[in-house]
């Protein structure tokens, strides 16, 4: 079985359903095409739930992965409309614009792209602000009433008494510094991009007309005719298109082109897959951020069951990035049952690179993922500072920070570089940020460019965050959803 469309979407995650519903919304006669559940709405689940990332759930890809040499870990990865987006903790916080300055490429500056991030959002608390937007599908706040945790306020005050600047507004691209965490929740439950873009009121007759949703249907390869890409084969389908995007994510999406035989020869040989169109850099050269968690004894009362995860954050120069390259983020939720709540401390522009890699021509083999974090010396003296802020910032708000029986390091780890090396090893994790596995630009390591089409290959385009040069300075949801919208501008350019 075969259908034709103008555009195939190959991912229905937080940019390919922006993308898919901008193109609808337009006319443009457009295929989305999700491997995992179209029916399950992980939202209607409390957005302080994260039961959706824990291995084995059904809207979850659960990949397993290698953050340093004897350290491995299962990454949670969307498996369902909205993606990652439908199953994270709701954090929306935009790229600052230093990433865009770093990135240095046309059409994508910060002044470029804040239509986009205006566009996609209904800012509630700063909608009469000039870098905010009122109308769009998205609504974006701030935890207010039963929302916000009691320990949100201490965390703020503990912030200001140690010297830090308050951000009230973390999407305004001000300096960094202390402030509550903007969250596409509404009354506790998340409303992800599948929500926004593909329900009421996209779906007027006309909309519904132009957009096909395919659910449950991986995809296997692209197709060619020639050096052309004219769709994408599915299990049981094949869909043909005047142009492809793949918007499978930071992994599926590099996943999906070394399948099709685009990537770097090594790998595809290895994988058993023919080379199509050798492109060193898809699948290599990504990063993230990474991250340990400081538990902590408040003896407040415990949040709301509706209070979101991720309440407050502090964002900090380590001492070589006024942007700020450091994140303590306060989770008033653990992410396990009954423990207690925590902060994140992360390092937010790692030097570290990762390598993806797929195993064979099967989507049903995961592929090999390597995040190589803490390998520069910089990031490990980092990652050290980031605990030790968080540890003061407990000390200044009066609580009990968790010893080692809880799992928080010890006073004396904390004095010691070499023990608290140990400790950060034992319990790193990842912030499964993942970005820049096909990265834009114009060097030989880049996959796309500033247009999103794939070097070398007609008719194909990526439009997810595996095309950020790197990890932005904030989590990528916000500026995955920006990539969606400025993608579809591109396509019907």
């Amino acid at each position: 079985m075969a259908d034709s469309f103008d555009v195939v979407v190959v991912g229905a995650g937080s940019a390919g359903c922006a993308l898919a519903g901008r193109l609808a919304g337009r006319g443009v006669r457009t295929a989305l095409v999700e491997a995992g559940d179209v029916v399950v709405p992980p939202e209607a689940t409390p957005i302080a739930s994260l039961a959706a990332t824990t291995p084995g759930h059904v809207l979850n890809w659960a990949y397993r992965a290698t953050l340093v040499q004897g350290r491995e870990t299962t990454v949670p990865r969307g498996r369902a409309l909205g993606g990652s987006g439908a199953i994270n903790g709701g954090y929306f916080v935009r790229a600052v614009p230093a990433d865009f300055a770093d990135w240095d490429l046309p059409g994508w500056s910060y002044d470029d792209v804040l239509p986009y991030y205006r566009r996609l959002e209904r800012d509630v608390d700063f909608c009469t602000s000039n870098v905010h937007g009122d109308a769009g599908p998205l609504r974006i706040s701030r935890p207010a009433g039963h929302l916000l945790a009691p320990v949100t306020d201490p965390f703020l005050q503990a912030c200001s008494a140690l010297g830090f600047a308050a951000e009230p507004d973390k999407n305004a691209g001000a300096a960094p510094g202390a402030g509550p965490v903007p969250t596409n929740a509404v009354d506790g439950r998340r409303v992800s991009a599948a929500t926004a873009y593909l329900s009421p009121p996209w779906g007027t007759a006309e909309w519904q007309d132009a957009l096909t949703v395919y659910g449950g249907c991986a995809a296997r390869t692209l197709l060619f005719d020639g050096d052309r890409v004219t769709g994408v084969r599915c299990e049981d389908t094949e869909l043909h298109a005047a142009e492809t995007v793949v918007a499978a994510g930071a992994v599926g999406s590099p996943a999906l082109l070394q399948r099709s035989g685009i990537g770097p020869e090594d790998t595809l040989r290895a994988a058993g897959v023919a080379v199509r169109h050798e492109l060193p850099g898809v699948g290599r050269g990504w990063s993230d951020h990474p991250s340990v968690f400081l538990p902590l004894r408040s003896g407040l009362p415990d949040p709301h069951v509706d209070a979101v995860a991720g309440q407050a954050a502090l964002n900090l120069d380590s001492g070589t990035d006024p942007a700020g390259d450091l994140e303590i983020l306060l989770f008033a939720h653990p992410f396990a049952p009954r423990g207690p709540a925590h902060l994140m401390c992360a390092v937010q522009r790692p030097d570290s690179r990762g390598m993806l890699a797929i195993t064979s021509p099967d989507p049903a083999d995961p592929p090999r993922l390597d995040y190589r974090y803490l390998r520069s010396t910089s990031d490990r003296h980092r990652m050290r500072a980031a605990v030790r802020v968080a540890a003061e910032i407990l000390r200044a708000a009066g609580w009990d920070r968790a010893g080692a029986d809880d799992g928080g390091p010890a006073g004396w780890e904390l004095g010691n570089d070499t023990r608290l090396d140990e400790w950060i090893h034992s319990r790193l994790t990842t912030s499964v940020h993942l970005s820049g596995s096909a990265a834009m630009g114009t060097g030989p390591d880049a996959v796309v460019g500033p247009d999103l089409r794939v070097h070398g290959v007609a008719g194909l385009r990526v439009a997810d965050t595996s095309v950020l040069p790197s990890v932005p300075r904030r989590g990528p949801a916000a500026t995955a959803v920006m990539i969606g919208e400025r993608a579809a501008d591109l396509v019907v350019a």
